[in-house]
Formats: structure tokens, sequence, C-alpha cells
């Protein structure tokens, strides 16, 4: 289990109908990730490792989705966590798998592999297993920051910030089981993106 000092991080693909909303979604995200995995886990402090930085693309930019898919299925590769690219909380499985976890949509990148599912599938394998990490931080941009503060400023002071909000599963004691949605798109996700053979005990 987490200690109560450990941060975290993740890392999304996502397309928004309004780029500029993109702050407003990315806040919301996170604090509405922070406040429930700490209140499961039975911890308190800064859940994730950092403000978010965004980088924004065309989505009809196909190799640099390509590209960007494969650096976030590489990212625990890379960071030392797994020997391939496998990972609980990848949605990985699912291109290389071609199976469904309820989430996951592919990118219209992925279906230019190939004339088939299954060929695009294994090309999309080879393409991760030629890719080497760079050691390369990713320039920092204030953008969303200054978005986020024009808006939290037209919200009135008498209004209750969003920290102070209680979850809506938030009941005198949190259980996994009380909020059964979440846990059962939790565990569809990780028995479709396991590594294959791989059994999931939740």
């Amino acid at each position: 289990m987490p200690c109560a000092s450990c941060v975290w991080h993740v890392h999304y693909l996502m397309e928004a109908e309004n780029p500029d909303d993109i702050p407003k979604i990315m806040h919301w995200i996170n604090w509405y990730s922070a406040m429930s995995f700490n209140a499961l886990l039975n911890r308190k402090g800064h859940f994730w490792e950092q403000r978010y930085t965004c980088h924004g693309f065309p989505n009809s930019d196909k190799e640099r989705a390509l590209n960007t898919i494969r650096y976030i299925h590489a990212n625990p590769k890379a960071a030392g966590m797994r020997e391939g690219f496998f990972y609980d909380f990848s949605n990985y499985g699912t291109y290389e798998q071609l199976t469904t976890d309820g989430i996951t949509q592919w990118h219209p990148a992925f279906f230019e592999l190939g004339t088939s599912l299954e060929e695009c599938a294994d090309k999309y394998k080879g393409f991760c297993r030629r890719y080497k990490p760079r050691k390369k931080g990713p320039k920092k941009s204030n953008w969303g920051k200054r978005i986020l503060r024009g808006i939290l400023s037209k919200v009135p002071k008498t209004k209750v910030s969003p920290g102070q909000i209680p979850l809506p599963f938030l009941i005198e004691k949190i259980v996994f089981i009380e909020i059964p949605a979440i846990a059962q798109t939790a565990i569809n996700f990780i028995k479709a993106n396991r590594f294959p053979n791989y059994s999931v005990g939740l």
C-alpha cells in the first residue's frame, strides 16, 4: 500500500471539444481522483506528483499521435517499473491484444498501421519494441494556470472551495465495494490490459 508521503503521476491522451476547457477538465480530474484515492487508501496530503503539463497537437498529426501513445505505454518500462509494456494501469493491452476495457478508444492513427485490426496490433507492437527513451524533460507551460486563475477569480468568495466539497460516496467509512461502478470499471480495465494469461484478483 502506498505510504502517506508517496506522490503519483499519470499520462493522458485526450481530445476536448473545446481546447480551452482542458484546464477545467484537468482541475476536476486531479481534484476528484486525489480526493477519491486518498479516501480509499486512508491517507492525506498531496496525491499527484506535481501540477500537470500539457502539450497539444492537431488530431490529424498521426505521427505525433502514435509517438505520444507509445511514450505513454513505454513509461513504466522507461522508469524501470516493468521489463515489458504490460502494466496494470496502462491500456497497452487494449492496443496489442485488441481487448475492450470499456474506456479506451483507439486513435485513428492506430487504424492506419494496417488493413486489419490484427495487422494494426502487430505493427504497433513492433513500433513499441523499437522505442528508445530520451532523457529530456518537457518544456513547462503555465497557460493553464493563468486561465484557471481567471476562472476562479470570478467565483464568489462565499462559495465553498472545491477542496471542501464532500465526495458523493464519502460516508462514515470508505470501503471499495461501496462504489461498485468505479470498482467494476477498474477491474474491467485491468483484466483487459494485463499480460496475457495473467489472472487478476481484486
